[in-house]
């Protein structure tokens, strides 16, 4: 057993699972006491036995669902006493589909609840004590979305994009006031946790777990960034570049990027089948053009009339197929290109 104390206690929201579980981990590994939040009483229970077993850590649960508008105060009434020097504010969901006819609002509505006004609930209650301590951090989750349109997840991307905004004001203040209490927001790309499954969005492009992150890796990027006392990190160098592109590139341009990640499998798999045939197809037309253009060379034997009008009819009927195969394969990236090229206009206008 790995055992060290440093006295010092973390609350953690969505504990139970995916970046949380990596960050308790984190915390327990360091010797902290933790309280671990979250509505899995069973996954909760777990985790707190193989953190006693592995780093003798002492684990307080609170199996609350933050839905609910009491959580919060009630999580910080069943505390009361504790001097909690670090809050993570990982818990939050997100739901799959179109905002106008697919999804439910009383989910949506619980999404805002758990990601963006339990998370400011919990950070009022507790900073206020850190506040008068002269002492403590808060790792607020955000994402990648923070920054960038999220569709197909519109509601739970304008929840991180809240938390962003939040956290950054918020430490803002703290540090005009000279107050030694740092705020850190994660924020991640898509991770390899139960978030896509939960969400309905198991089948999209962007749930590929080839493409996605470790949640241990994610959660060691903001647990350094949360030590190192950093307003903001964004982990792996491919979000880097996503984020930093979005800084620079018209929304909606971004927006297309993200709606592309958020494909069915099946249908990104079937464009990139249209899309090898339509490169096929040019290859061939391009080698009969090729073949036309070198009929008068010298070095090649004479090709008649007839051969020569056969070759031309070949080519053209090999064009038109080309184009056929192009406007099925690029319907839906043409609707995409002709919304950005008009919003363009209207900003140049």
């Amino acid at each position: 057993m790995e055992s060290q104390s440093n006295a010092k206690t973390a609350l953690i929201t969505g504990a139970a699972s995916g970046i949380g579980q990596e960050l308790a981990r984190l915390f327990a590994k360091d010797g902290y006491q933790l309280i671990l939040v979250d509505k899995n009483q069973e996954g909760l229970d777990t985790l707190a036995s193989h953190f006693q077993n592995q780093y003798g850590t002492l684990t307080t649960l609170i199996a609350k669902d933050l839905a609910d508008p009491n959580a919060p105060q009630e999580i910080y009434d069943q505390t009361k006493g504790q001097s909690i020097d670090v809050l993570v504010n990982d818990a939050g969901f997100g739901i799959y589909g179109l905002f106008a006819s697919e999804t439910d609002l009383e989910q949506e509505k619980q999404i805002v609840q758990v990601n963006a006004v339990a998370l400011m609930h919990l950070t009022k209650l507790y900073l206020k004590d850190m506040v008068s301590r002269d002492a403590g951090k808060v790792l607020l989750l955000g994402s990648e979305v923070s920054v960038a349109p999220s569709p197909m997840q519109a509601v739970y991307g304008a929840t991180k994009a809240f938390i962003k905004s939040f956290g950054e004001s918020v430490r803002s203040e703290l540090k005009g006031s000279d107050s030694k209490v740092t705020i850190t927001v994660l924020m991640p790309g898509a991770t390899n946790t139960n978030f896509f499954k939960t969400a309905g969005a198991a089948h999209v492009k962007g749930a590929d777990p080839q493409r996605t992150a470790n949640p241990a890796d994610v959660a060691k990027a903001g647990y350094d960034a949360l030590m190192a006392g950093k307003d903001h990190v964004v982990a792996g160098w491919m979000n880097k570049a996503r984020v930093a592109m979005a800084h620079v590139l018209p929304d909606p341009w971004v927006a297309a990027s993200a709606r592309s990640d958020m494909m069915p499998k099946e249908e990104a798999e079937r464009q990139q089948r249209q899309r090898m045939i339509v490169l096929g197809v040019a290859a061939a037309v391009i080698g009969g053009i090729w073949l036309l253009t070198r009929s008068n060379s010298s070095a090649l034997p004479t090709i008649s009339a007839y051969d020569k009008a056969r070759y031309k009819y070949k080519a053209g009927k090999g064009k038109r197929s080309a184009h056929k195969a192009l406007a099925s394969a690029t319907a839906s990236v043409k609707g995409a290109y002709d919304t950005v090229k008009e919003n363009l206009e209207d900003a140049l206008a």
